[in-house]
């Protein structure tokens, strides 16, 4: 009776396993049930009600989304984005790459000096913000002391138009940094046998970094690229500690007018519905990059399957 029992319960080397791994893998799953899935699939539902933290949400279907399609401050605030991800993705990934091409020579002290252009990539974005807004200061700040010194006046940086935006533009470039490991893990990757035969055949450096080095690093490039995308589209810190969005709405990014209707004007619906709408486009944007990327995106392994 007693051995029945065992047996009964007995647990096998593989239910055993498996138990093991379930219990594993269970915080991960829980956390993005609780805070992933779960608050997703409630905002969808928040975004097609009218709703402001103090009471019950009202059922309003499509109307928060026809709103912002005629709402001229979301459309301004969609045209400061877009802007904005047109000049700084492609500054990101120029800039970023020129650096870890630099930093990527066998120089003496190299290695001090990639942490020191490591480094900004992690402090905080609020407390980089609040340092450039002194820099940026119209009256005295670092940046105009300097140019005064060479006999130049500087501009109201961020109280002036079109010199707010400019400011966040310029800001944004402080962080090239954060792309320095990934860069230099592509870069340090490409086999050193691919410049010895150029250079036998008697490439030029342009060559060989047109030819190698930007083939080489195209699935680095690919990743940089979709990242820069969702962070671009994401801008808030910048305009929100630098200009309030401000002057004349010149720096209301899609982010800061969505944080706006939900906490200032405490319009939660209708906030919600603006970040369905950014989550889809930026999907359609992700997709597409990654639906072009077999015409310019080069994979050895592929090759060597071939």
């Amino acid at each position: 009776m007693i051995l029945s029992i065992k047996n009964k319960f007995h647990l096998t080397e593989r239910r055993r396993e498996a138990i093991a791994c379930a219990l594993f893998i269970a915080p991960v799953v829980v956390g993005f049930l609780a805070f992933t899935l779960i608050p997703l699939l409630v905002s969808g539902v928040v975004s097609f009600t009218n709703y402001s933290l103090a009471g019950q949400p009202v059922f309003v279907g499509f109307d928060n989304y026809i709103f912002l399609f005629q709402d001229k401050f979301w459309w301004n605030s969609v045209r400061v984005t877009i802007v904005y991800a047109i000049i700084v993705v492609p500054l990101w990934l120029v800039n970023s790459l020129l650096l870890a091409l630099l930093m990527n020579q066998n120089l003496k002290g190299v290695h001090v000096f990639r942490t020191i252009y490591y480094l900004p990539a992690v402090l905080a974005g609020v407390a980089v913000a609040v340092l450039w807004r002194w820099i940026l200061n119209y009256r005295f700040g670092l940046m105009n002391i300097l140019l005064g010194e060479l006999g130049i006046a500087g501009p109201n940086w961020l109280g002036q138009k079109p010199w707010a935006f400019y400011s966040i533009i310029l800001m944004s470039q402080y962080a090239i940094g954060w792309y320095l490991p990934i860069w230099l893990g592509g870069l340090q990757n490409i086999p050193t046998e691919l410049y010895e035969a150029a250079e036998i055949d008697g490439a030029d450096g342009l060559t060989k970094f047109f030819r190698i080095t930007l083939p080489m690093l195209s699935p680095i490039i690919l990743y940089n690229l979709v990242m820069n995308i969702i962070w671009a589209t994401q801008l808030f810190t910048e305009p929100f500690i630098l200009t309030g969005g401000g002057p004349q709405f010149s720096t209301t990014s899609y982010m800061m007018y969505l944080y706006n209707n939900a906490f200032s004007y405490m319009k939660m619906g209708l906030a919600t519905a603006m970040g369905w709408i950014l989550f889809v486009v930026v999907l359609i944007l992700t997709l597409m990059v990654f639906k072009s990327s077999p015409m310019w995106v080069y994979y050895e392994s592929e090759r060597r399957n071939g």
